[in-house]
């Protein structure tokens, strides 16, 4: 799976966060809530209209801006 198939930005979606396709769930909520503690069932019966993928892309889309981030040394 793709995260490209099922994350998108919008700037008249959520200010142009990154969100679950066809939603205004944005990955930032859905790797905060995972980083709670909740499980991803949890999430699924709480947002009813995402998805599995959608949450699993969530987080292969946090791990790919991580993974790109540039990081400079403290002066």
């Amino acid at each position: 799976m793709k995260w490209q198939e099922h994350i998108s930005t919008d700037p008249k979606v959520m200010l142009g966060k990154p969100v679950i396709k066809g939603t205004r769930i944005t990955v930032e909520l859905v790797v905060e809530l995972l980083g709670q503690g909740q499980t991803i069932e949890a999430l699924l019966v709480s947002y009813p209209h995402i998805t599995h993928d959608g949450v699993m892309a969530c987080l292969q889309y946090a791990a790919y801006v991580l993974r790109n981030e540039t990081v400079y040394e403290a002066a």
